[in-house]
């Protein structure tokens, strides 16, 4: 085969891969609407739609020679077939088979060397029994559902709908007749959650270009180009931001000459009537000494040092006259530029909600519930790298809106609920250029009493402190890392670092989140994000004689206060400001800077900026505040890619670099100072306890011996036991922080080991892990009946999971 043959063979299947992930995405939606249960007509529809859809995945799957996946869809398109006859009834049973043959068959088409020839085998044999309306029995939904953290989740791209190829005019193509390839490979890839298998919309290639569209205006056309090229090019043009800010700087720097001009000019005014005395004088005295002579021609010198810088100034004036125009058609220029290019990088949001519909489906299963998935606004855009940014946070709150907020349907119906739970993702474009995304769910809301008491047990705030707390205050709580209404930890839930994990990365992005809970009606997660990322509007501050950029979003007010107006309330400094009482601190104190002179207490007169996030006020003392601009982020670079305080740098018009300050880390960092002081270091906890010891128990050599090693290596003590007597001996000699047990085991299990070890008044405080292959609803609620702490599925274990929860609990 020649080098042009197999590069036309890539392309080709890069370019079946692109389709074919177009036809899962609508056989899954499909599916997903036929367990509702839809009208007639409407149900005729889907089925239809999905007939088509699986018989032209059969034929373009032969066109590139996938033979493992026109197997499998054959057999799929029959059973379309046969529904769309009236010969089969639609069944909870086929729509499970039908959703078990999409996973397997887009794992054959992106991971080819990890599906088994068996699981193919299985899926047609499946497929084929469900034709004629047999179904294998099968296992009760598993607990052992996707890990909460990140590097568990699967590859899955972002990409708006797929165009047609502007070099191609010819339609779309008929079943079995193939694809077209396309100029541009294709792969832009971010993460998923492993709870949907069957990818949504445009999963990618391995090693190609990730690819995104650009409308062009004549005849509606579209080309493909790499989102790599066009994330290359709007960099570029956003450095011509830079440009736009050195025009606007060389034009004040000449507006301020021509204003030192006429300063000039009117002081020679002033001098000119002594001037032409002293020539009248020459001119009566005659010119015949020599001193008359040398003064004659300096008055000569001084006219035509006038002249000249008369004409000077009108040059200047009128250079200075073109370079503001030239400003302002740079500017102009920049920002269209700019607008337009961050416009090609707009994904509408359904982008990212097309993965949602199966998620809910197959996590509410998992636990025994039941939800639909709704969703509103799609269609409004945003830049694709917060949409990117942005999946993981709405995956977790999706999942917390199962787990923690939805009912189990007996529960639901006692509560004249619809046995089926909604889950709603609202999408709304404000007018301030910034995007309200709100996740919401019809369950049982959230007990305020359950925060408060978690808070209080991981030490955040005291019981007065707690007490003390008006409703939405203690809400908050929820976004603290630890806080958990869960009774026990569990692979979904249970560590409280999912809420904690949102609010962060929304605050990366420069964003809010928000909760507002009614108990028995539900709970709303409500965040606003900026639509666009890289440049924004900033406010210039100086501070301990060092400029600064603060985000004008993040800026509630910018005002002057007296310093007879700070009042201290409870050992804080406080202002009141319009009736609200505001803790106020110094800046330069935050930062650990040296206070300026004039800014320790000793003017009279203060400049403030009150900086708001996340319903947090604070009341920021600083030298000065010189003005608003727009900036553009520059990226500190690997070595600094957290800096606590600093966002990131951007370069002013004059070619200074000048930090852009973190809010979220301002408003934390302002906490943990006293008024008046500089900045106390934070202090490492961990590196000043000692090493934990963790004891194990687990009868299976091979697990003991794994369980132990993992655990070492992140540098426990371990000892290992074969069972539960073995186990409590142990613990009656020696002391230990943590146990890990296994649940099957000889002589005494791992619910009667966690039993006993709660009944011992010795014993109780230690914190018990449960790693089992039990993976049932029942045997969940047996560990937390006992006191288990954690319950993890050995089906899915994973040791950065497991080690996230022992260090949660130690």
């Amino acid at each position: 085969m020649s080098l042009n043959e197999e590069e036309f063979l890539k392309r080709l299947l890069a370019t079946f891969v692109i389709e074919a992930d177009e036809h899962l995405s609508a056989i899954t939606s499909g599916l997903i609407e036929l367990e509702k249960s839809p009208p007639a007509d409407k149900q005729a529809t889907i089925i239809e739609t999905a007939f088509r859809e699986a018989h032209s995945m059969k034929g373009a799957a032969r066109a590139v020679n996938l033979m493992d996946v026109e197997s499998m869809c054959q057999p799929f398109e029959n059973i379309f077939s046969a529904l769309k006859r009236q010969q089969l009834d639609i069944s909870p049973a086929l729509i499970d088979v039908l959703f078990d043959a999409l996973d397997v068959i887009a794992s054959v088409i992106h991971t080819p060397e990890g599906v088994e020839p068996v699981q193919i085998s299985q899926v047609i044999k499946a497929l084929k029994q469900a034709e004629t309306g047999q179904f294998e029995s099968k296992e009760p939904p598993s607990m052992a559902i996707v890990d909460d953290a990140p590097q568990a989740q699967a590859k899955q791209t972002l990409s708006p709908p797929e165009p047609q190829s502007a070099e191609s005019t010819e339609k779309e193509p008929k079943p079995d007749s193939g694809v077209e390839p396309v100029p541009e490979p294709v792969d832009s890839e971010i993460k998923a959650p492993q709870e949907s298998k069957t990818p949504p919309k445009k999963i990618e290639a391995k090693k190609q270009k990730p690819v995104t569209e650009i409308e062009k205006p004549v005849a509606a056309e579209t080309i493909r180009i790499s989102t790599a090229k066009l994330d290359s090019l709007l960099l570029e043009i956003e450095e011509m931001l830079a440009a736009k800010l050195v025009t606007h700087q060389r034009a004040i720097e000449l507006q301020e000459i021509v204003v030192m001009l006429d300063l000039w000019q009117k002081e020679w005014r002033k001098i000119f009537p002594e001037v032409r005395k002293i020539r009248q004088l020459i001119d009566e005295n005659g010119t015949g000494t020599g001193t008359s002579r040398a003064i004659g021609k300096l008055l000569n010198f001084v006219d035509l040092n006038r002249t000249q810088a008369e004409l000077i100034a009108a040059r200047l004036k009128k250079t200075a006259k073109s370079t503001e125009q030239d400003r302002r058609m740079v500017g102009g220029m920049v920002d269209n530029l700019l607008e337009d290019m961050k416009g090609a990088l707009m994904m509408p949001f359904s982008s990212l909600l097309e993965i949602f519909p199966k998620m809910v489906r197959d996590l509410s299963r998992s636990v025994g519930k039941q939800a639909d998935f709704v969703s509103e606004g799609g269609e409004t855009e945003i830049d694709r790298r917060i949409l990117e940014e942005m999946k993981d946070p709405l995956i977790h709150l999706i999942r917390n809106c199962i787990d923690h907020g939805l009912e189990e349907p007996s529960e639901r119906e006692n509560s004249r609920k619809p046995q089926r739970g909604t889950i709603k993702i609202d999408v709304f474009q404000k007018v301030s250029g910034k995007v309200r995304v709100t996740v919401s769910d019809d369950g049982a809301g959230i007990n305020i009493n359950r925060v408060k008491e978690a808070a209080i047990k991981h030490g955040i705030v005291s019981k007065s402190e707690a007490d003390a707390l008006d409703p939405q205050e203690a809400m908050s709580l929820i976004f603290r890392s630890s806080v958990s209404t869960n009774p026990i930890v569990t692979e979904i839930s249970g560590r409280g670092l999912g809420l904690a994990i949102v609010r962060e990365k929304v605050e990366r992005l420069c964003g809010e989140i928000s909760i507002t809970s009614v108990p028995g009606t539900g709970t709303s997660f409500q965040i606003i994000l900026p639509a666009t990322l890289a440049t924004f509007r900033g406010i210039l501050i100086q501070v301990a004689n060092r400029i600064a950029v603060v985000r004008t979003l993040s800026v509630a007010q910018a005002l002057r206060v007296k310093l007879d107006e700070i009042k201290t309330v409870e050992n804080k400094e406080t202002v009141l400001i319009n009736g609200q009482v505001i803790p106020i601190v110094w800046l330069s104190d935050v930062l650990e800077l040296p206070r300026s002179t004039g800014s320790n207490g000793s003017k009279s007169v203060m400049p403030v900026l009150v900086l708001h996030l996340s319903g947090e006020q604070m009341a920021f003392v600083v030298d000065r505040i010189l003005g608003e601009q727009e900036v553009l982020v520059k990226s500190l670079g690997k070595q600094l890619i957290r800096v606590r305080n600093v966002a990131g740098a951007t370069i002013l018009g004059s070619g200074q670099v000048v930090p852009i300050l973190n809010v979220s880390d301002l408003l934390k960092s302002a906490v943990r100072i006293h008024p008046g002081q500089a900045a106390r270091p934070v202090v490492d906890k961990k590196s000043l306890t000692e090493t934990k010891s963790v004891l194990v128990a687990e009868d299976s050599i091979t697990s003991r011996m794994l369980l132990k090693n993992v655990l070492e290596a992140a540098g426990y003590n371990v000892k290992t036991c074969v069972d539960g007597i073995d186990a409590l001996t142990a613990l009656k000699t020696e002391k230990y922080d943590l146990i890990v047990s296994d649940i099957e085991m000889p002589r005494m299990n791992g619910f009667e080991l966690t039993v006993q070890v709660r009944a011992d008044q010795n014993l109780a405080d230690i914190p018990v892990v449960l790693v089992t292959s039990l993976s049932s609803r029942e045997d969940q609620e047996k560990g937390i009946d006992a006191g288990a702490d954690a319950y993890i599925v050995k089906s899915s274990f994973d040791q950065t999971n497991l080690l996230e929860i022992i260090e949660g609990l130690v």
